[in-house]
């Protein structure tokens, strides 16, 4: 359980039953006042190495933005929810794009206001809508502090029309399992080889913890998708990702094997990701390569197109070999 070092909060928090109930949850913890939960001062003054301590802090506050972002892969819209950023912190993590070294989490209480415009977006459509409601943060993680997943589901599912789905590296799942969620709530659990998790995705679960979550929600009614991602080309990666899907043949079980829905992305990297895995990771592997990558957009990297083809050769095989009924919704 994350118990955090401080708390920065904006003083309107108190005004909404959420606020209350975080303050007196950690009413041990030392507590400063902040303007902004988007402008912490001495946040952004302190250096790349203090990367992992910022992320012992807890942000507070309230959410001002709720502009819906069209997607066009497993859901309709990206929808700024109830948290963004993260506790654990994953070398690759494109949150780091957005916010740098401050992708600590931010926890936001009106909660109300925000599922409300989902619900009435939903029901006002012609056509049945899916809204990704955890595409800045891991949900499954959150919960564990708010209780804010069980509240979602347990407040959206009466609706007449609309799906809500999110991704997580998290493992946490037992207090979502009894809930009548009705088939509304889409979960996709992100996996990778073991070495990858244990080398570069810090403070995650770990991936029999995953596997075992997969089955259990499934189990549970909710349809489940599986994201092999980011895929990451070190030296052995076509092994270690063959391994991972024998694995996941071998240990998920036949409801899943027969209800389950993939999808697989290539790592995209950052100078901003270089700098801070520097100085805050000085012993851990570099997942940059020069020799593989290429530039994509200011700043930022991707696989060149020869390797990322002859990667996406790779994994169809060998998802066909082992998963020839799953579809895969996309290979990005």
């Amino acid at each position: 359980m994350f118990k955090p070092k401080n708390i920065y909060y904006e003083k309107d928090i108190m005004n909404y039953q959420l606020g209350k109930e975080l303050m007196e949850k950690y009413a041990d913890i030392p507590k400063i006042e902040i303007e902004n939960h988007n402008n912490i001062e001495e946040m952004r003054k302190k250096s790349n190495k203090e990367f992992m301590d910022m992320k012992r802090n807890l942000i507070i506050g309230i959410r001002k933005t709720h502009k819906f972002v069209p997607n066009h892969k497993t859901s309709d819209f990206l929808v700024p929810y109830t948290s963004s950023g993260c506790t654990a912190a994953c070398m690759y993590c494109y949150l780091v794009c957005n916010y740098n070294k401050c992708a600590y989490l931010r926890l936001f209480v009106n909660r109300e206001k925000m599922l409300e415009k989902i619900i009435k977006t939903a029901e006002s459509s012609e056509k049945e809508l899916t809204f990704e409601i955890g595409s800045n943060s891991d949900l499954i993680l959150e919960n564990e502090i708010t209780n804010n997943l069980v509240w979602t589901i347990e407040n959206f599912r009466d609706t007449k029309k609309g799906f809500l789905t999110l991704p997580t590296k998290f493992s946490m799942v037992d207090s979502i399992l009894g809930i009548n969620h009705r088939g509304k709530v889409i979960i996709r659990v992100s996996v990778n080889p073991k070495e990858i998790i244990n080398r570069v995705e810090f403070g995650t679960s770990r991936l029999d913890e995953r596997i075992e979550a997969i089955n259990k929600l499934c189990e549970a009614g909710y349809k489940v998708g599986i994201l092999i991602a980011p895929v990451i080309m070190v030296d052995n990666w076509k092994q270690l990702y063959k391994e991972l899907i024998m694995e996941l043949d071998s240990k998920l079980s036949l409801k899943v094997k027969k209800e389950v829905f993939f999808e697989i992305i290539f790592m995209t990297y950052s100078f901003v990701h270089t700098k801070i895995n520097e100085e805050a990771f000085p012993n851990a592997i570099n997942i940059y390569d020069k020799e593989k990558m290429t530039g994509r957009g200011k700043g930022k990297y991707m696989y060149k197109n020869d390797l990322r083809r002859d990667g996406e050769r790779f994994l169809r095989e060998q998802m066909h070999k082992y998963f020839s009924n799953s579809n895969i919704e996309y290979i990005v």
